[in-house]
């Protein structure tokens, strides 16, 4: 900020306001883009779980291709497939904008989807010391996330 004669100078107040939404928003569409990646990988490793829950055990003595063919025909598994397919795309936008070591810290953020998707909609049981892995990573994060 200027100040002339007691005066704020107005537009230079207004252009450095502007360069920091430009810097901003340089920065935080690329990062929208790894995160939509990152939710989609989730979600779509939820719904392959999902799928092979719903299939029982695997018994593989039907061979590989026919056990392989009753997995990847599974439409749980084909949409989990999709979905975490579609989510490369909101990967490599956002990879193309920012360096690779700050980009895939964030990739980390799926365990912590993964670990609270799996509890809520698969009800699998979160022990306590699972809990605590988690607060690390979310720290590892979040110190990541401030360089």
């Amino acid at each position: 900020m200027r100040i002339r004669n007691g005066q704020i100078d107005h537009a230079l107040v207004h252009e450095t306001s502007v360069q920091n939404i430009d810097i901003k928003g340089e920065i935080m569409l690329p990062i929208l883009g790894i995160l939509v990646s990152v939710l989609m990988g989730s979600i779509g490793q939820i719904f392959i779980k999902k799928g092979l829950n719903n299939l029982g055990g695997l018994d593989f003595s039907l061979g590989l291709i026919g056990s392989y063919m009753r997995i990847f025909l599974s439409p749980l598994i084909i949409f989990g497939i999709v979905i975490y397919f579609f989510g490369v795309f909101f990967w490599l936008y956002g990879l193309s904008k920012v360096e690779l070591s700050y980009a895939f810290p964030f990739v980390s953020l799926s365990y912590i989807l993964v670990f609270i998707f799996s509890w809520f909609l698969l009800g699998e049981n979160i022990t306590p010391l699972r809990w605590i892995g988690l607060a690390t990573i979310c720290l590892g994060v979040f110190l990541v996330g401030r360089s």
